[in-house]
């Protein structure tokens, strides 16, 4: 009889969190309490009279009706979590301001999204930013005004989104037979090597399932390069001597792609290395950031979404003369590249990450994955001494992710096979890192 190959079991973050807010649920605010705090807030500021500060003087009157006209109410005002600025930064929305677009939109929307949220945690039925956003489209005008209050507010309580019940809408897919996700429900997420599966949401995750043949990990910044690759079966690639898993956030990764990344990443043993294939730019560099260190945005939620032990796997313009790519083939980076390098730079970022930008900004040229295909094929070796060692990354800090567009093409790599350029860099490269890995452990 054939049995099943050994496999390690993991259990999702989002179960040890659940358990220690059980054991906190006496000292911690509920979600309605803080919701509820809010909303009493803005009331009780509405109802106060003119010049009374306190509850205490809300009931009394001025002393005669010619006091009480002299009398200008203060403007509201909410005291929200800035994500945006420094850890532990607020604003204060005000109402009445004077400005050119009005001061009751902010409000009716924040109001509105409290209202929503509010009555997915009372009903216990959870909400989606776009639930949220198609509530009332022509209140909100653009999703993101919704994806900013969500996690403002999430901030502001200084819990969890989930907390909240509200969910992002899930866009990451993995790929890789041996990996299982278990869900709360009892049901299954069998990843295969030829297809990506839609990674769940954390709240619906009890763990995972991963298979003791397992060597690697690889998160791939592009849609169009993960399809190309799951097509060619890389997960189970007979050059390579353990299988591996393929991650994809497509672009800047979402919540349910970076806590499965954390996750696994976290749990894992350290002979596996968990690697990230990104676009040779700013851009590319950006979004490794988000995953290995967390985003400004999502600061509060980082213990759970940052993977420090990602490495950077490629590509790396500095090396893709060695692989026969000729100059001429990169492209320019532009004034947007250019500023985001700049930008990068001022952060406490690894030296690996440094000298790639500083490449980029003396040569004037960036390189996307794709161009891999172009290279001679006599001159694509498993060049293994470009690898580096990310041993320096564990000093660089939280890098911020800002959610902006790369702008890349959406055109897989071509005339690729199953020992196509991409895919023999690739082997080269994870084996080189996979040797490694278990040399240290």
């Amino acid at each position: 009889m054939e049995t099943e190959p050994d496999r390690m079991d993991i259990e999702n973050f989002s179960d040890e969190a659940s358990s220690s807010d059980e054991q906190d649920a006496d000292s911690t605010p509920s979600a309605t309490d803080c919701i509820e705090e809010l909303v009493a807030s803005f009331l009780f500021q509405l109802s106060t009279p003119p010049g009374n500060k306190t509850r205490e003087d809300a009931d009394s009157e001025p002393e005669s009706e010619s006091d009480g006209a002299n009398l200008k109410r203060s403007p509201i005002g909410l005291r929200i979590a800035d994500r945006r600025a420094e850890s532990g930064a607020v604003r204060t929305m005000r109402y009445p301001m004077k400005r050119a677009t009005g001061s009751a939109r902010p409000f009716a929307q924040l109001f509105k999204v409290l209202d929503l949220m509010h009555e997915a945690v009372v009903d216990d039925v959870p909400a989606t930013k776009r639930d949220i956003y198609y509530k009332d489209v022509p209140l909100f005008k653009k999703q993101k005004v919704v994806d900013n209050l969500v996690d403002d507010l999430a901030a502001t309580f200084e819990l969890e989104r989930a907390d909240l019940n509200v969910r992002a809408t899930s866009k990451g897919l993995v790929c890789g037979s041996g990996l299982v996700i278990h869900l709360v429900s009892g049901e299954k997420v069998h990843a295969n090597d030829t297809e990506g599966a839609l990674i769940p949401v954390g709240e619906d995750i009890e763990g995972y399932t991963v298979g003791e043949d397992v060597e690697w990990m690889l998160l791939i910044e592009k849609d169009a390069v993960f399809q190309t690759l799951c097509r060619l079966r890389l997960a189970d690639h007979p050059a390579l001597t353990g299988r591996g898993v393929l991650v994809t956030g497509k672009g800047y990764p979402d919540v349910a792609t970076r806590q499965l990344v954390a996750t696994l990443a976290a749990c894992l043993p350290r002979r596996i290395p968990v690697l990230a294939l990104v676009d040779g730019d700013p851009y590319g560099l950006d979004i490794l950031s988000v995953y290995k260190y967390g985003s400004h945005a999502m600061a509060h939620e980082d213990e759970k979404l940052a993977a420090p032990r990602v490495k950077y796997l490629g590509v790396l313009a500095s090396e893709l003369a060695s692989y026969g790519v000729d100059r001429d083939a990169l492209l320019p980076i532009t004034k947007h590249d250019e500023k985001k390098a700049l930008a990068m730079l001022a952060r406490p970022i690894p030296a690996k990450w440094i000298k790639e930008l500083s490449h980029m900004l003396h040569s004037r040229r960036k390189a996307e994955i794709e161009i891999l295909a172009t290279a001679p094929p006599a001159e694509r070796q498993s060049n293994q001494h470009h690898m580096g060692d990310d041993t320096l990354d564990s000093h660089a800090s939280r890098s911020s992710g800002t959610g902006e567009s790369n702008g890349w093409t959406s055109t897989p790599p071509t005339s690729q096979g199953t020992d196509g350029p991409l895919v023999r860099y690739l082997v080269a490269k994870i084996s080189a890192y996979v040797d490694s890995a278990k040399a240290r452990d």
